[in-house]
């Protein structure tokens, strides 16, 4: 299947750059509505500020839509500290040891951004007994030591930092030349890139998919309502959420896996089925999994009452809500079901 691979990488790397932690995702919103500008699709904002872009079908009725979301694992400032430290509280979930020692962006109301660390209080080895740097990363005992002179509550507020404020962390986005990404925030912007590569397919070349299908970005799927209304008229949905690579787990990097049940529910079997048929015929790597803690937009969807066929597919990735890695091949893989889908 002849999609742009490099389009895609080179996307996926663009949008990985942006900031776009739950609750805060406007920048990041905003670069992919330029993108749907330029292909000349028509897309609109929904009051939640997710983004609903349509591609003409070939028949209108049902509908299909596609969903992958760009909010990303991040934190809120929830305290300042005496010494002048951050207590922020988590956004989506993830444990603070993920991010121990990771570069930050804290985003204030008045839109001044400053650099920091996420830390443990007892971070130095040469400062505290090894059982104090040891301590369990909670949120108490973690906090953003900021890049800025200051030593109480006054010099922060002075800078324009208060409660409530946005923190991002840095993404380190690498392509190794063995075909490998790593970086984080892979879930789900390297979803998000693909959903934007297949719609560069069909522009390219100039054809229509078989149903006129909705590409819908979410912005509060980490957080548990990401997809809460699908346009009218919608009969199937997949979600283009990350597969997880890890022990016990079925899937692998280097292919795109079909969703059989999550945490919340089982998928529907005969998508599914269609599904893995679609990757067979097209000699697409695949595998079928399960996951024991996950959830993505389709679930979700459902969950809240829509009434549609629903399934949810993407590339392996280890170390998902940590520093993740994937592979091209498991992007391609990605790729090709999902055009292959909008194409049946």
């Amino acid at each position: 299947m002849s999609c742009d691979m490099k389009y895609v990488v080179d996307i996926a790397q663009e949008i990985l750059a942006i900031p776009s932690p739950g609750g805060d995702t406007d920048r990041a919103v905003e670069r992919i509505e330029r993108e749907f500008a330029f292909m000349n699709i028509p897309c609109r904002r929904t009051a939640k500020g997710a983004l609903i872009a349509v591609l003409e079908g070939q028949s209108d009725l049902p509908a299909r839509c596609a969903v992958a979301h760009v909010d990303t694992l991040g934190a809120v400032v929830r305290r300042i500290e005496d010494d002048g430290r951050l207590r922020v509280l988590p956004t989506g979930g993830f444990g603070w040891g993920s991010v121990e020692g990771e570069n930050c962006t804290v985003f204030t109301l008045d839109g001044r951004t400053y650099s920091g660390s996420l830390m443990p209080d007892k971070a130095s080895r040469h400062a505290f007994h090894v059982e104090g740097t040891d301590d369990p990363r909670t949120d108490d005992t973690v906090a953003i030591r900021l890049d800025e002179d200051v030593n109480c509550v006054d010099d922060v507020v002075s800078l324009g930092i208060g409660v409530g404020d946005m923190v991002s962390f840095e993404p380190r986005t690498v392509v190794t030349q063995s075909g490998y990404i790593k970086s984080r925030h892979l879930d789900d912007k390297a979803c998000v890139a693909v959903a934007l590569g297949a719609c560069r397919h069909f522009v390219d070349s100039g054809k229509k998919p078989a149903r006129t299908t909705y590409i819908y970005i979410s912005n509060y799927e980490e957080v548990g309502h990401g997809t809460a209304r699908l346009p009218e008229g919608v009969g199937e949905m997949v979600a283009l959420d990350i597969g997880i690579v890890a022990k016990g787990t079925n899937s692998s990097e280097r292919a795109v896996s079909i969703c059989a049940r999550d945490s919340r529910t089982p998928y529907d079997r005969g998508f599914v089925k269609e599904l893995a048929q679609l990757a067979k015929s097209g000699s697409i790597p695949y595998r079928i999994d399960t996951y024991f803690r996950y959830g993505s937009d389709a679930s979700m969807a459902v969950g809240q009452g829509e009434d549609v066929r629903f399934s949810c597919i993407g590339m392996g990735v280890d170390a998902t809500h940590h520093y993740e890695r994937t592979h091209l091949e498991g992007i391609k893989a990605n790729l090709d079901l999902l055009v292959a889908w909008m194409e049946s």
